[in-house]
């Protein structure tokens, strides 16, 4: 530990409005991209960026326990496509019957468009067998990479690169196609790639599926069920109707 930690405070502000509206903006136009991708490579430069975002994230007890596998060959990611198709047709059944046509009308992911898939993984062991702040909690580690992942995301918004989510397949049939050891584990099978456009809003509330949920039915005060003031609203907090939101 170090003597004297406070020399390495810095001071620190608000930041400027545009700023803050960049970020913002970010936030609220993230989408989970499963068919817009253009095939065109992402340079190296800017994988490293997303890349070092991702590794900027917090972390319980510091611990770090994120490592990221990059995939770009069309003959593994046919593989991973494999897997999927495979755990997907398992997924349909589980929906009830009346459900199943629009079910198979979502295209869940885009390991082939895309060109480069990443699995970011976690590593339970990285920090030893004791971990501050994880001794109460042994998901603070998976927690802790989920951050990595939206951090990576929102970087992503902003250099104009999708992003999407593949959680549809069995963890085992993946780590064997990787090669991954089997203690570590799969947070999440990225699929990135430029995009020209964007859902305005979330592709599930596009088409149906799902909507969004009211904020103020998700916020208690001091106790679970009970109601506060809201004074706040969306409008007030985030401008969203800049170009390009």
């Amino acid at each position: 530990m170090h003597d004297r930690p406070n020399e390495f405070l810095v001071r620190t502000a608000p930041f400027a409005d545009q700023d803050k509206q960049a970020v913002y903006r970010a936030i609220h136009t993230r989408r989970d991209v499963r068919d817009q991708f253009r095939s065109d490579p992402l340079p190296d430069d800017l994988v490293r960026r997303l890349l070092e975002a991702a590794h900027a994230a917090p972390s319980v007890g510091f611990m770090q326990p994120w490592s990221f596998l990059l995939i770009r060959s069309a003959r593994k990611r046919e593989a991973i496509w494999q897997a999927f198709l495979r755990a997907n047709e398992e997924a349909e059944a589980m929906f009830p019957v009346e459900q199943r046509d629009a079910y198979r009308s979502l295209k869940l992911e885009g390991i082939r468009k895309a060109p480069l898939n990443i699995c970011v993984t976690c590593d339970p062991d990285r920090a030893g067998p004791v971990v501050l702040g994880r001794t109460h909690d042994v998901r603070m580690d998976a927690f802790s990479t989920v951050c990595a992942i939206q951090n990576l995301w929102l970087a992503a918004r902003a250099e104009g690169v999708g992003l999407g989510w593949v959680s549809i397949f069995h963890e085992a049939e993946v780590k064997a196609l990787l090669g991954i050891p089997e203690r570590i584990q799969i947070i999440g099978y990225l699929c990135l790639g430029y995009v020209d456009e964007l859902y305005a809003t979330p592709e599930l509330e596009v088409k149906g599926w799902r909507k969004r949920l009211p904020l103020d039915d998700l916020i208690f005060e001091e106790s679970w069920g009970q109601i506060g003031e809201r004074p706040i609203t969306l409008a007030a907090a985030v401008d969203l109707t800049s170009p390009g939101s």
